[in-house]
């Protein structure tokens, strides 16, 4: 089942490009919808286990993939959020079958990622991701889409360039027959070479949190997508440094992992304090969710970092649930794009003619500075207490980034909404339709997940613990 919930994505995306135009938006709508049903039952059942196939037995590459634990909570959100930005699309993009397709095939690559138990395979879906993110950059970005676009391509391949080489090295040094996750297990590197292999591995997870300095590719990428923000969900789905460092990160490189933890989390630390301090001077909304999520990241590395039981799982859960607001925050600026016809925080007094549109928005910057009762509280919280019980200075640091949060969060909510609006605008129409759900079913997910915490934690914690055990449960 996990191959097939894997694939079917790619399939709905050949299908949306040969299927009449006017049969598009139901095709892809369709398969988007299985994929979460898939998905949906796959939790039910637990999850399913490892599955190993020779691949290319020459190599040592294996067909290894298991969706369960932390890998099928981030699967679900992946398959929730891309049924979200196609129901979006579908409404707001003029001939949405190419974008459709393309939300689609990136899917594929993203559940790939998570579900990939091979260090090749997980290359593969590295790789596969990419290159949709980069045809809709290309296709539907702005005017500066070419520069953003070189930019996310050259940080990200030779990023990837090193965890290839990382890989391949740890294959050979260890003396595995595969590159499977249980061969690369048992025959471990050990030493000053697996310190070096595990800085190569990191610089394509660092571009792909991303964190300070690894970060410049992404305000560009983010303000030059389309308006509609449907390329900007798949975007922030697509930060998978956090999920690869959990699941190899921290199982191939255990002796690295300790010996540089003070650096990391510093790194982690200043990256969160950073770009909430970036955030707080942005004039334009992409913007500033750009460095609002990487804010976000920078707490989500910085429990991943702390190697405490309690600080990961808060921070495979922020990492899933902050998919959730900010995905839907970027429809709400591309609703907000299509009304005034600009993505600045100084439009000023929506509120008074888009309530709904205004509150929603609201209740997602809620969601997303973590107050309590929404899931992010619980990521964020987790985090700050497992850290203080490794670093409290850095955990401190971190902590100032909450109230960072809901200053630039607030202030710019409030220019936009609440602030007079300019005489001779044009008038503000309220939420319709798709746009209700785009917006409240995330929203309602993040709330629901927030007060009722257990089935997700539940999922969680047992692949936590396991990926710590060489650890010793730090």
């Amino acid at each position: 089942m996990t191959s097939l919930m894997l694939f079917l994505p790619l399939l709905g995306a050949l299908l949306v490009l040969l299927t009449p135009v006017k049969w598009r938006e139901e095709v892809a709508g369709f398969f988007a919808a299985v994929t979460l049903g898939l998905g949906l039952w796959l939790w039910r059942l637990g999850g399913e286990g490892l599955s190993v196939s020779p691949w290319v037995p020459p190599l040592g590459m294996t067909y290894a993939v298991e969706l369960n634990g932390v890998g099928l909570a981030f699967a679900l959100v992946t398959a929730f959020m891309t049924l979200m930005a196609v129901w979006y699309a579908a409404r707001r993009v003029p001939n949405p079958g190419p974008m459709l397709a393309m939300v689609l095939a990136m899917e594929t690559g993203l559940l790939g990622i998570f579900a990939a138990r091979d260090l090749i395979l997980f290359y593969v879906f590295f790789e596969w991701a990419l290159i949709p993110s980069l045809l809709m950059l290309a296709v539907y970005g702005g005017p500066g889409r070419m520069r953003a676009l070189v930019k996310f391509g050259v940080y990200t391949l030779l990023g990837s360039l090193l965890m290839l080489l990382s890989f391949i090295g740890y294959k050979w040094l260890g003396g595995s027959p595969t590159f499977a996750l249980p061969d690369l297990l048992a025959h471990p590197v050990t030493g000053a070479a697996q310190t070096w292999l595990y800085l190569g591995f990191l610089a394509a997870m660092a571009v792909k949190l991303p964190l300070w300095p690894l970060h410049a590719w992404l305000p560009d990428f983010h303000e030059q997508n389309h308006e509609s923000g449907v390329p900007d969900v798949m975007g922030t789905l697509y930060k998978v440094g956090g999920y690869g460092i959990f699941v190899f990160g921290l199982t191939l490189f255990p002796d690295a992992s300790l010996e540089l933890r003070p650096v990391l989390m510093g790194l982690a630390a200043f990256t969160a304090l950073y770009a909430a301090w970036i955030a707080f001077h942005q004039s334009n909304w992409k913007r500033l969710l750009a460095y609002a999520g990487l804010s976000h990241m920078g707490f989500v590395a910085l429990g991943l970092f702390s190697l405490n039981e309690t600080a990961v799982i808060g921070a495979m859960y922020l990492l899933a649930f902050q998919n959730l607001y900010t995905g839907a925050l970027f429809m709400a600026v591309g609703m907000l794009q299509e009304r005034v016809g600009s993505v600045s925080t100084q439009v000023g007094g929506v509120m008074n003619q888009a309530g709904a549109l205004g509150g929603l928005t609201l209740a997602l910057w809620l969601a997303s500075i973590a107050v309590p009762g929404f899931a992010g509280f619980v990521g964020e919280f987790s985090i700050l207490l497992g850290a203080y019980q490794v670093s409290p200075w850095l955990a401190f640091i971190a902590g100032l980034t909450t109230i960072a949060a809901a200053a630039y969060a607030l202030t710019a909510f409030q220019r936009t909404f609440w602030e007079g609006r300019p005489l001779g605008a044009v008038r503000v129409a309220d939420l319709r339709g798709t746009e209700w759900l785009v917006l409240a079913l995330p929203l309602l997910a993040a709330l629901l997940f927030g007060v009722y915490s257990a089935p997700v934690l539940s999922l969680m914690q047992p692949a936590v613990r396991a990926a710590l055990s060489s650890l010793g449960g730090q």
